[in-house]
């Protein structure tokens, strides 16, 4: 770990090219402009090339991935996605360890280590992580539950601190796309389907992020423009039969909106949308691919300015340890060589290829005059005053010990255990003996700890024996065979018949009280007459719901979605169009079973 040197005139510097001399772009006294124009000068195109590339990394080297020593050292590349979790210690010494591979190189350019969200409760290896023991709140859903941008912002600000503490200065969200196809896998991860209301969420999200200045918070990659949320038939676009978007109802002013909102409040990058936008207007190829969509749409007329990053592999395929290979999700240009591929998305004006480690293309794409190294120099400018603007080249290690104490601390814990009770959404009133629970009442559960139901009554085995049931439900979708895509819950929205006459059954035996965990907006037509409480959480620990349920206190929460009445008032709707469905069993907006 390089000690600052002091220059003649007293000031402190890191000496990033080893020669003993304050360069420009080592002055931490001069503007970012002027430090990126001095550093840009002096890299190579192969340098240059490394920049525009965000790869993925494994702490400790594990798994298919190259090492650390040959992407940094060889390479070039200084951007990699954080992809595991394992304790913040271990996560703090490999950020330390990274960048001392970056500071034994030719100009020391500091390593920029990003992550998915972590501080949710689903984990996918492809969109989200948790464990680690990092302080989790509810899903990015559930944040818009609470209707609090206050909240919201203090949330997103522990969120940045403890990301910080073990060195991830960039954040792959907030995700501004739209839940308005109640069928798409990746609703958890929005602030749900009224626009308004998810703008509102997406700046108090990014302002508690990227707080006051970058150089004390986290930059915020926002995604995926101009909007992910209207899938075709729900399908997610990791997946070739989720490649196409239905813009059925010519809505896609509608999903720049929340966007627009987040570059308000000063998103530092954008990440592009895979999939093919059909019939909003746009060319018919995924966003990454559109100089319509990112130069016309995101540069021109919404002024933005900073990096745009494709999301990840759009060209090359990915390995991912005991998932297999996946391919490159290139739709819409399937057709096209790799290099042709490349050209366009240069075209479009995307800096940055996501997941991409093969700096050979661009470094070839310039020496065989397909593209210019001017053009290169702009998405490098861009990358490099996002580097020093988060103060890397300052101080890019973190301290172990430091990170250790403080994720997961006791006061961020509470803080996200604050938030998962804000978002609890009570969808029907208390209804009959669920009103006058014993002191001391017998309590049958399903999916609830029966440990922390314990403190609560006396856990009992059979309904039969209960004065109460609480249930706890995941909301339904379809199992996928492919071991990647069953960690995307698409498909159907209703419980399975037989799995509704058991719950009626239940509740026709003992008062029920029912939680769906609403990752999708389930169908819950027959449970809502059911049972004797029915509530919706989107991510919270079971003492909060049961404390609903026991009346200790009430649900907060406000619906972020319609909830349907039936899978055919979906396939009747306009998956682009908010609140199309005529006659939803539940309203957006709905709050304490109003």
């Amino acid at each position: 770990m390089p000690e600052p040197v002091r220059h003649h005139d007293g000031t402190l510097f890191r000496d990033l090219n080893h020669n003993g001399t304050m360069e420009p772009y080592e002055d931490p006294r001069l503007p970012v402009e002027d430090r990126v124009t001095d550093l840009l000068a002096r890299m190579t195109l192969e340098e240059k090339a490394g920049l525009l590339c965000h790869g993925r990394m494994l702490a400790g080297d594990r798994g298919p991935y190259r090492s650390g020593a040959e992407l940094i050292g060889e390479r070039h590349i200084n951007h990699f996605a954080m992809m595991q979790v394992p304790s913040p210690g271990e996560m703090a010494r490999w950020n330390n360890h990274v960048q001392d591979l970056a500071a034994a190189t030719r100009l020391g350019i500091p390593v920029t280590l990003s992550s998915d969200p972590r501080h949710g409760v689903v984990s996918n290896p492809a969109t989200a992580h948790t464990g680690g023991g990092f302080s989790p709140g509810p899903e990015p859903i559930g944040l818009a539950a609470t209707d609090d941008p206050d909240l919201v912002e203090e949330f997103a600000r522990a969120v940045a601190g403890e990301l910080r503490a073990v060195g991830i200065r960039l954040a792959l969200h907030p995700m501004a796309d739209l839940a308005t196809e109640p069928r798409w896998a990746r609703i958890s991860g929005t602030f749900g389907e009224d626009a308004d209301r998810a703008g509102r969420m997406l700046a108090a999200y990014v302002r508690g992020m990227q707080g006051d200045s970058l150089a004390t918070g986290v930059a915020c990659m926002t995604k995926h423009f101009p909007g992910h949320g209207p899938q075709a038939d729900g399908e997610d676009s990791h997946f070739a039969r989720g490649k196409w978007q239905a813009f059925s109802g010519n809505n896609l002013e509608q999903h720049l909106k929340p966007f627009e909102a987040a570059l308000g409040a000063g998103t530092a990058q954008m990440m592009t949308c895979y999939s093919i936008p059909g019939g909003s207007g746009l060319p018919e190829v995924g966003a990454s691919f559109s100089r319509e969509a990112i130069t016309g749409l995101l540069r021109e007329r919404l002024g933005f300015d900073g990096v745009v990053c494709s999301d990840f592999n759009v060209l090359t395929g990915l390995d991912i340890p005991g998932l297999g290979e996946l391919p490159p999700r290139n739709w819409g240009v399937e057709h096209l060589s790799l290099t042709e591929q490349l050209l366009k998305l240069l075209d479009a004006g995307v800096d940055q290829l996501g997941g991409e480690t093969r700096a050979a293309l661009l470094i070839d794409a310039v020496r065989d005059g397909s593209v210019t190294e001017d053009r290169i120099d702009t998405s490098a400018r861009r990358i490099l005053r996002d580097k020093f603007r988060l103060g890397l080249f300052e101080d890019p290690y973190v301290d172990p010990g430091a990170a250790e104490a403080l994720v997961g601390s006791p006061a961020t814990r509470e803080l996200g255990r604050r938030a998962q009770r804000r978002s609890l959404v009570r969808l029907t009133p208390r209804r009959g003996a669920l009103n006058r629970i014993p002191a001391s009442p017998a309590v049958y559960v399903e999916n609830v700890d029966p440990a922390v139901a314990a403190r609560y009554g006396r856990v009992v085995d059979r309904p039969e024996e209960a004065d109460l049931a609480v249930v706890r439900l995941q909301a339904p979708y379809e199992q996928r065979e492919s071991p990647l895509e069953r960690h995307f819950h698409s498909g159907s929205l209703e419980f399975p018949p037989e799995e509704i006459r058991r719950l009626e059954a239940l509740c026709a035996t003992v008062p029920t009280a029912v939680d769906v965990f609403l990752d999708r907006p389930a169908v819950l037509t027959g449970l809502s007459a059911a049972a004797a409480l029915l509530t919706g959480s989107f991510g919270a620990y079971d003492d909060l719901v049961l404390d609903v349920v026991f009346g200790r206190r009430d649900a907060e929460g406000v619906l972020p979605f319609d909830l349907p009445s039936s899978m055919a008032e979906v396939e009747a709707s306009f998956g682009d169009v908010p609140f199309s469905m005529p006659n939803p069993l539940f309203r957006c907006g709905r709050r304490a079973g109003g």
